[in-house]
């Protein structure tokens, strides 16, 4: 199985080994966690390697406007401004689609979502995206409400962006003491692939911590890594059993 599916290079190496070669292409992966787990700066750096070997990538903003989330987001000693330029990175805020669909009421009804799924994907066909990120799928779930229609929603737009080519991360939002991976337990059920994001207190210091908790369609390690945040990227170094690094 793992030799059959064409995989997307995440670019972050200890993260590609993991996950024997990449996320297998056309997959929809949770990146869940809570606060300052570094979900949106991992995401980003998966989009900018994309981006680096020729494949467009979109980042879709729900709730932070593009222009300031760039400037939060550690300055990458491989990101160049022409990605941007040239199309290759692309960023959109969510709200503007909802304000040209006239969805601007508090919550999205059925008609709304295949609205917003077609968006979606007229946007991936139309520019070829091959890497989208929508930060924070938790915050899209809190205008949908209901189980059935957030079960709805991912199951369309994750066939869609598959249906396209398109490997996608939805970014999730949870409490540190949280017994789930998605604030309603349907996101975890319905995506391909669950990477969670963590805190751990070791000798006084916070670290943060990755684990690969599922991906369909390849064999992949199930052990914690702690996680660094650098201009170099993301780098991942096994949390030994034993307590040290």
């Amino acid at each position: 199985m793992d030799a059959a599916r064409d995989r997307c290079v995440t670019g972050i190496e200890n993260l590609d080994n993991i996950l024997n070669g990449g996320i297998p292409r056309g997959n929809t992966v949770l990146v869940t966690g809570s606060c300052g787990t570094g979900k949106t700066t991992m995401s980003m750096e998966f989009l900018v390697h994309g981006a680096l070997m020729g494949e467009p990538s979109l980042f879709l903003s729900v709730t932070e406007a593009s222009d300031k989330l760039l400037k939060n987001v550690i300055p990458y000693d491989f990101f160049e401004d022409s990605l941007i330029k040239k199309g290759k990175l692309i960023f959109i805020d969510l709200p503007v689609v909802y304000e040209l669909f006239g969805m601007t009421k508090g919550e999205l009804d059925f008609e709304d979502i295949d609205l917003l799924v077609k968006a979606i994907a007229d946007i991936v066909r139309d520019l070829g995206i091959k890497r989208l990120v929508i930060d924070s799928i938790t915050s899209v779930c809190y205008q949908l409400r209901t189980e059935e229609k957030i079960r709805q929603f991912i199951l369309k737009v994750g066939k869609s962006l598959s249906e396209y080519g398109c490997t996608s991360i939805l970014v999730s939002e949870i409490s540190p003491s949280s017994e789930r991976y998605s604030l309603y337990g349907v996101e975890e059920a319905i995506a391909d692939g669950i990477i969670l994001m963590g805190n751990l207190q070791r000798r006084g210091d916070l670290l943060r911590t990755l684990q690969v908790v599922k991906m369909r369609g390849t064999n992949h390690s199930r052990a914690k890594y702690v996680l660094d945040l650098t201009p170099s990227g993301v780098l991942l170094v096994p949390l030994l059993k034993g307590g040290s690094i």
